[in-house]
């Protein structure tokens, strides 16, 4: 399952598997469905067919 047009500008934490092993996480809010805009304002795209598993992430 990966995030839907439905979760875009919500805040996210993506867990992508690490292609050299394990995971890397990403926090942020959902710009597209394959892109997350980190607090200082970066642009991380990913590919969804890494996603090990994601959630929207309440605010606080």
């Amino acid at each position: 399952m990966q995030p839907s047009a439905a979760q875009i500008g919500q805040r996210v934490s993506i867990r992508m598997h690490d292609p050299e092993g394990g995971f890397r996480d990403i926090l942020g809010v959902l710009e597209s469905t394959t892109a997350v805009r980190k607090k200082d304002g970066t642009l991380v795209e990913f590919d969804p067919t890494k996603i090990a598993l994601w959630k929207v992430v309440p605010s606080k």
